[in-house]
């Protein structure tokens, strides 16, 4: 690449959307509000909250988003559809900078199979949607679905017709993740230079990862001229996942001389913004993870240690401290102080309120009593489950199981309803946790099933939190919940409990999120 100035690509996070559709992926409106202020304090230019047409809760959670975030565009995704841009317009209404999300198919396989439309059937649908929306929004994207297997000189037509019809972004997906890098930059170097009235917007690309190249194809993309990259925190979203933020946004800041263009992310929020996502969701990213894996700046051969610790640039080409993960390693225990622990929080890349810092602090001295050190993984833990939690319908008065080899388990437990009333149910099941939430069950008057329950430890030695993640569904919904504690079973009635009570929540609030009958494809 030449040294040219640099440019600024924009980052547009589908985080909220596209990876929300991913299986296990989903977010309740505060788990979502939790991760759309930490994408705005990462500095991402667009936020995709969501699909509103797609259910009642889509349209609350992008209308919740949008009047909240005042930083970034937020986007709210629609079919070429009238009734889908109504939607958008309802939920974007209170953004400070909307932006209307349209997308159709453009690729022989979508327009014969799915469509059962003609190339100028689709064309016109296209400019007709971006019309219709430029009614209400100013800022329109439109997206050709499939686009790296359409006609590259159809997609150029599309692309041309919907600028002139208002279309101020037009995205070229790679939507089944088929692409090859050197071709897809080629194909966008095409498009670029094929498209009429291609300098009045920008160019997007939308990489999916089924062969493991999303992000070499966006970079490659970038190179060849792509103004934008769509990507999702960790790299979350359908089948095999989206390209990862964190890996396009590194990838242009370690190889700057290369690619010559940047990104305006603030990476020191990189790290908190994977653990979040991956606390909310319950996914979590293997440990040799490009960026934010647990091994990412591990050394355990003797030689690369005696390497890093001569010179760290002998096996290490970017620092754990660019992407936010702390130098300074405080050590907190039982005897450390309000600010300390404040200031730790900060050097961890944490903003809260008051009352929120109050909750956490009250939850560390807890803890400390417990525990002679205090981890960041503990204060993380702390963090996450303060902030990214749904209101409390049930509080967890307390709790007994009474097990062993030939007694079976009986589990005991005294739940607080928020109207002040307490009630305590007695329960038998298999085990202890089968008992304990049988209880729970039984006090609520609910049965939801248990769709996943994992445990595991937050840091190593016996002393360790235990950190359990627990999706539950009913009536063909799913609600996440994580609890911590050093007792284990502890941290699972705290889970089951979280996930109780985001369901409450979402079903008091009359939140529904029954999908459309036609299936959503992804752009």
């Amino acid at each position: 690449m030449s040294n040219t100035t640099k440019r600024i690509v924009k980052i547009f996070d589908t985080t909220l959307r596209d990876g929300e559709q991913s299986p296990g992926c989903s977010m309740n409106i505060q788990e979502k509000l939790e991760v759309a202020k930490k994408l705005e304090k990462l500095g991402v230019d667009i936020i995709e909250a969501g699909f509103p047409a797609s259910s009642p809760g889509d349209l609350e959670s992008v209308k919740t988003i949008a009047g909240i975030i005042r930083d970034c565009t937020v986007a709210g995704l629609c079919r070429s559809l009238e009734k889908d841009i109504d939607a958008a317009r309802e939920a974007l209404a209170g953004a400070a900078h909307p932006r209307i999300h349209i997308f159709l198919a453009t690729s022989p396989v979508h327009m014969e199979y799915k469509l059962k439309l003609s190339p100028e059937q689709v064309l016109a649908q296209a400019v007709a949607a971006v019309k219709y929306a430029g009614k209400f929004c100013k800022d329109i994207e439109f997206s050709a679905e499939d686009a790296f297997r359409s006609d590259p000189d159809f997609v150029c037509k599309v692309f041309g017709a919907v600028i002139a019809a208002g279309a101020t972004t037009v995205n070229h997906p790679d939507t089944v993740g088929y692409a090859m890098p050197d071709e897809f930059g080629a194909r966008i170097r095409y498009i670029k230079e094929h498209t009429p009235g291609m300098e009045k917007a920008a160019l997007s690309v939308h990489c999916h990862n089924d062969l493991g190249l999303a992000v070499a194809n966006s970079l490659a993309a970038i190179a060849n001229g792509a103004d934008q990259a769509e990507c999702t925190v960790n790299g979350i979203g359908e089948r095999a996942g989206n390209a990862s933020l964190e890996e396009i946004v590194m990838g242009l800041r370690v190889r700057k001389d290369y690619l010559n263009a940047d990104t305006r992310i603030d990476a020191t929020q990189i790290y908190t913004a994977s653990r979040l996502v991956t606390q909310v969701t319950g996914v979590k990213v293997q440990p040799n993870k490009a960026i934010v894996g647990d091994n990412a700046f591990a050394h355990e051969a003797g030689i690369h240690q005696h390497g890093v610790m001569a010179n760290r640039e002998t096996y290490e080409i970017m620092t754990p401290e660019s992407i936010g993960i702390p130098k300074n390693r405080m050590v907190l225990g039982k005897h450390s102080g309000r600010h300390a622990f404040e200031e730790r929080l900060n050097d961890m890349g944490y903003t809260v309120d008051g009352e929120t810092l109050e909750s956490i602090f009250a939850e560390f001295k807890i803890l400390a009593d417990k525990k002679k050190v205090v981890s960041d993984r503990d204060i993380e833990a702390l963090v996450m489950g303060v902030s990214a939690s749904a209101p409390e319908t049930w509080k967890l008065e307390h709790w007994a199981i009474n097990t062993g080899s030939a007694l079976g388990a009986t589990g005991i437990i005294k739940l607080l309803h928020k109207d002040g009333e307490a009630r305590k149910q007695v329960s038998v099941g298999d085990g202890p946790v089968d008992a304990i939430f049988t209880a729970i069950n039984e006090i609520v008057g609910k049965k939801p099933e248990l769709e996943l329950y994992e445990i595991g430890s937050i840091t190593d030695g016996s002393a360790s939190q235990g950190e359990t993640m627990v999706k539950i569904a009913w009536e063909g919904r799913h609600w996440n919940g994580r609890g911590v504690s050093t007792d284990v079973l502890e941290s699972s009635i705290k889970a089951y409990l979280s996930a109780i009570n985001a369901m409450e929540w979402d079903l008091a609030a009359g939140i529904s999120k029954s999908p459309l009958r036609e299936p959503l494809k992804e752009a």
